[in-house]
């Protein structure tokens, strides 16, 4: 049987014995490691070397090191963008967009600035997602780019940049129409005119205001407004007369007239407009008399939709001169 004097001894000497293993693990995981160099110049052409291996994770952590070791160096503030550009091509958008915003953060005059802005906008760009998820990420790319465009807008990165704004706007009406498309399945017209109208006044130049103003006529025409309707379907047939859009809307407003002037009853004084006590009525979002409204103009030839869709451009990237 053994006593507790030998079990204490025994697992001393396990502890004993277990030390050199530890170390000899440690000194092993040490010299894995791919920035054991100390030497500026020979730590920095190691992450390039990574880089052009597409060993971007490695790349990163190595121009990172460049910067820890050290920081007051001319390399250092070419290894910060380096950094950045690395983890963006490595899909860490996150680090990418903290890198880029450190190295603006110490040289925010730099002649690579626009260049560090055009990556944390590429960052947020790349993490947008479809109509149906949340669209923060979307507002964030489309903030970026539009700081981009304002803070340099002669530079090659700009026209990328406002091609993308245009695409960002896009998916923003995207997810408009959608919340409006919702409402309509449930009968919650005002909510989903409110929808549609943002689409009309906020990305007016988009693909989706034909449809807007569609759905505007069916939003109208479900909340009693028939007047309303033919605006917006006059709107959408001098503007998109071509479209099946326009088709649609035209046949509803068919089915659907705006209602004519009730005769005045037979010895009624009729009061002219402008005389004083007159009263005149107007319709949510008027003012004062109503004017006559133009009418719709019969649809043309149905002409057949476009082919193909345009999909968001290949980033483009650039590596700083070093």
């Amino acid at each position: 049987m053994r006593t507790p004097q030998s079990k204490a001894l025994a697992a001393a000497l396990i502890a004993v014995l277990a030390l050199p293993i530890a170390g000899c693990a440690r000194n092993r995981a040490k010299s894995d490691l791919p920035y054991v160099a100390r030497d500026v110049g020979t730590l920095y052409s190691t992450a390039r070397k990574r880089l052009d291996q597409a060993r971007y994770k490695e790349a990163a952590v190595l121009f990172d090191e460049v910067e820890r070791q050290h920081p007051y160096s001319v390399w250092a503030r070419r290894a910060q963008l380096m950094s950045a550009f690395s983890y963006y091509l490595n899909r860490d958008y996150t680090e990418s967009i903290q890198s880029a915003q450190r190295f603006l953060s110490v040289h925010p005059g730099n002649r690579d600035a626009p260049y560090a802005y055009y990556l944390v906008a590429l960052s947020y760009y790349e993490q947008i997602r479809d109509v149906t998820r949340d669209q923060k990420i979307t507002l964030q790319a489309l903030n970026a780019l539009g700081e981009l465009t304002r803070r340099y807008p002669n530079t090659r990165y700009a026209s990328d940049a406002r091609l993308k704004i245009d695409l960002v706007n896009d998916h923003l009406a995207g997810k408009e129409m959608e919340i409006g498309r919702f409402y309509e399945t449930r009968g919650q017209w005002l909510s989903a005119t409110l929808r549609f109208r943002t689409v009309i006044d906020k990305y007016q130049t988009t693909t989706h205001t034909p449809e807007a103003l569609m759905r505007l006529t069916e939003s109208y025409l479900s909340l009693g407004l028939p007047d309303e309707a033919q605006k917006a379907t006059a709107v959408l047939g001098a503007n998109y007369p071509g479209t099946p859009w326009y088709d649609q809307a035209y046949k509803l407003m068919q089915k659907h007239p705006p209602q004519a002037v009730a005769p005045v009853p037979p010895g009624q004084q009729i009061v002219p407009v402008g005389t004083p006590g007159a009263q005149t009525l107007s319709l949510p979002g008027q003012s004062g008399t109503a004017t006559p409204k133009a009418e719709a103009p019969a649809p043309p030839t149905p002409v057949a939709p476009s082919g193909g869709t345009t999909g968001a451009p290949v980033p483009t990237t650039e590596t700083p001169t070093t």
